[in-house]
């Protein structure tokens, strides 16, 4: 079935349209405009409903020139149907003049209708709309709960969002467990959930209602704990699809609980950013997770995050790397008195410490760097042995 929206001043005559559309079953109207919007609105318009087909009236012929040159460079390969009171010859030409090769006059008889969408159709065929759509997509994944996955993501999520003309979305897909709502203290009632029951009619008046605005960061919370909700993969995938053609940037926190629709998250992003500390527990998890997205194939994507890393610690760099079998793109600095300062403050870690910092260089270089590259490995148990020199625990 095509899509389509309707722009028109005349109420009425909009109306007759759509009663027409509907009768033929072959096209849906996803939105009908009683005015000629702005730029700005009706880009949105277009992001959100992705039509196949708009009818422009000409009751303005300048205005409907502006929108027939507007849809022309933000939709490529969008028809436009031509459509008002009357018909004339003066009319015929301006919008040939506009390039527009359908018109249709009230009343709308049906087989000028069909024939109109017939040859909408056979031109759709040979060219598809396609409309501006990110790729950039992170999901961060943690390796085991309380690594600092969500902090990560909001401090490198709003670090984004301070780069010019990036609109960043931070999604909170831990159903469970979410974090964002809390750390932010979002007093937002809509969630995640919400977002994906509305999938499939998720439009441009309905989804500012459903996230917070923070400065250029719009963050959805995960809402209250949910045990027994389901996500469909259709959800996932309709509701991506509108985020791709809205933000700059996406930016997904997952639980680590690897369910269905988190695999389908993944599945859509350009990189999955493992989130572990240097610690055996977190390390023995972030191995069992790349083995599992490994048998998704999935593991190119991954890029490994080392967390709380400290000038001194049993397991460096170096070790790590060796036991998890790939590079590790970031180490975080351990921080607890800033990220305790910033959750009291409800934000992100300031800007300007080492550690605000430290979030700025990786989101700078995130856009560009590439996933991870495979290093040596040595066997798994030999990192678990405990060195000589440690005096355990009850010895003397």
């Amino acid at each position: 079935m095509l899509r389509s929206i309707i722009l028109s001043p005349d109420p009425g005559l909009a109306q007759r349209l759509e009663t027409a559309l509907n009768a033929t079953g072959v096209v849906s109207v996803g939105r009908t405009l009683n005015r000629y919007p702005s730029g700005i609105d009706l880009a949105r318009t277009l992001r959100a409903h992705v039509p196949d087909v708009v009818f422009v009236s000409f009751e303005s012929i300048d205005k409907a020139h502006e929108m027939v040159k507007f849809l022309e460079h933000e939709a490529d390969g969008v028809q436009v149907v031509a459509i008002h009171q009357q018909c004339d010859a003066k009319l015929l030409r301006e919008t040939m003049r506009a390039g527009v090769r359908e018109f249709l006059s009230d009343p709308f008889e049906r087989q000028s209708v069909m024939e109109a969408l017939a040859h909408v159709k056979g031109l759709l065929e040979q060219k598809p709309v396609s409309l501006d759509s990110t790729d950039q997509i992170f999901s961060f994944l943690p390796s085991k709960a309380g690594v600092g996955t969500s902090t990560i993501a909001l401090n490198v999520g709003a670090a984004l969002a301070r780069r010019a003309k990036t609109r960043v979305l931070l999604a909170d897909f831990d159903l469970n467990s979410g974090m964002l709502r809390f750390m932010l203290k979002l007093q937002n009632e809509f969630s995640v959930v919400d977002a994906m029951e509305h999938s499939l009619n998720v439009d441009e008046d309905l989804w500012p209602q459903l996230v917070t605005s923070l400065e250029s960061l719009d963050v959805l919370h995960a809402g209250r704990i949910n045990p027994s909700l389901r996500i469909e993969g259709t959800q996932v995938r309709a509701l991506v699809g509108f985020l791709r053609r809205n933000y700059q940037v996406l930016c997904f926190d997952l639980s680590g609980n690897l369910e269905k629709y988190s695999v389908e998250l993944m599945q859509e992003s350009k990189r999955i950013l493992l989130v572990c500390t240097p610690e055996i527990p977190s390390l023995h998890l972030a191995r069992e997770k790349l083995n599992f997205l490994k048998s998704q194939d999935l593991d190119s994507r991954v890029s490994v995050i080392l967390n709380r890393c400290q000038k001194k610690t049993l397991l460096g760099r170096e070790e790590v790397e060796q036991l998890l079998g790939m590079q590790v793109s970031q180490l975080f600095p351990n921080d607890y008195s800033g990220v305790n300062r910033a959750l009291t403050a409800a934000s992100w870690v300031s800007p300007d410490s080492e550690l605000g910092q430290s979030f700025a260089a990786f989101a700078h270089g995130l856009l560009d760097k590439r996933p991870h590259v495979p290093v040596n490995k040595r066997k798994f148990l030999e990192f678990f042995k405990v060195p000589n020199r440690l005096i355990v625990a009850g010895e003397k």
